[in-house]
């Protein structure tokens, strides 16, 4: 007796939950992609996120005309066009926060060295994010 050949279409839904596992995946990735928050290019506040299209790049609009005057600043001079220019006040405001950064970080490594109370440890390390977050907003 002859053996009629049936389409096998186990063959054809396998194909088909290939494609769905693979599209979830891609989806999965560009969720946790966008899931992480970008920070400013102007001031490093994070940015929200539209969800669709281009990231943004800036927080505010004020940033972003900010970006643009400094781009604007050195365009035709000798600085690189991602320069930064600071004046002499700005900079020893930048350095102040920096060294405080330090400061704050030496604490906590000597409070650790030290044996310090947890409570202790807690207060000097909020101490430190508190003069990180100081230091990050710089522009």
């Amino acid at each position: 007796m002859a053996r009629k050949e049936v389409p096998d279409s186990t063959a054809h839904d396998t194909g088909i939950e290939a494609i769905a596992g693979l599209r979830s995946d891609f989806v999965e990735t560009i969720t946790r992609r966008r899931a992480r928050t970008q920070p400013c290019r102007w001031c490093g506040r994070d940015v929200d996120d539209a969800g669709l299209g281009r990231r943004r790049q800036y927080c505010r609009q004020s940033c972003r005309q900010r970006a643009y005057e400094q781009r604007a600043q050195v365009k035709g001079t000798t600085l690189s066009p991602d320069s930064v220019v600071l004046s002499a006040e700005e900079a020893a405001q930048l350095s102040d926060r920096v060294y405080q950064v330090r400061c704050a970080a030496e604490d906590v490594a000597t409070a650790v060295d030290e044996g310090a109370a947890p409570t202790e440890l807690q207060e000097l390390c909020d101490a430190l994010i508190r003069a990180a977050k100081a230091a990050d907003g710089w522009r």
